[in-house]
């Protein structure tokens, strides 16, 4: 039993700059499930949190949360943290700096992926909600930069790599060594979803 959670661990493998990628069906079934991206979302900002304290954030029984964290952690997304000093219940952090979720052509890969873009989205959605209620009380600089755009571009494949690549060179720049712990005082989190999908023929 304990080689094969080895064995699924290590397939949600790290990149180079240390990300964790997922793109098996198994790793992506792990993921889709709303208490569990909530989960994910928590930990992947830098932070520690044990089950009971995730478990709050997602309306869920400790025991429930725990069960959710362990099926993540066979996979390699998150992993165990050091004991606090009072010693009852370990943490739980990210397994990288980064998620990187890539779908494959199996159907249950692609059903997992739907439910993991769709709970993104929605929580898209819960963001500009609730930014709208309190926008107008904001300094300006702050309303200017929010908001969404949706583009089509007509890209050579050579040139959506570039692409690609481009975008994802300004995010790191900006993502740096900053998460929820280390950031300065003056620093407030934005949520930036960055999605590029070919388009495919009806």
């Amino acid at each position: 039993m304990a080689g094969t959670a080895a064995k699924r661990s290590r397939r949600a493998r790290r990149r180079p700059e240390d990300d964790v990628r997922v793109d098996e069906p198994g790793a992506l079934r792990a993921l889709a499930h709303p208490a569990r991206l909530i989960a994910v979302d928590e930990l992947y900002q830098g932070l520690e949190r044990t089950a009971s304290e995730l478990a709050e954030l997602a309306g869920l029984t400790p025991s429930a949360m725990s069960y959710h964290l362990r099926a993540l952690e066979r996979w390699g997304i998150i992993e165990r943290g050091e004991a606090r000093e009072d010693g009852r219940e370990r943490p739980w952090r990210a397994a990288g700096r980064g998620l990187s979720v890539t779908s494959n052509a199996s159907p249950s890969g692609v059903a997992a992926a739907d439910v993991i873009v769709g709970g993104y989205l929605q929580q898209l959605r819960d963001e500009f909600r609730r930014w709208a209620l309190v926008e107008g009380e904001e300094r300006e600089a702050w309303r200017e930069i929010s908001g969404g755009r949706r583009s089509f571009l007509w890209l050579t494949e050579d040139e959506a790599v570039a692409f690609s690549n481009e975008m994802k060179t300004v995010m790191d720049k900006y993502i740096a060594d900053r998460d929820a712990v280390h950031h300065p005082d003056e620093a407030r989190r934005l949520v930036c979803l960055l999605a590029i999908v070919p388009t495919a023929e009806p």
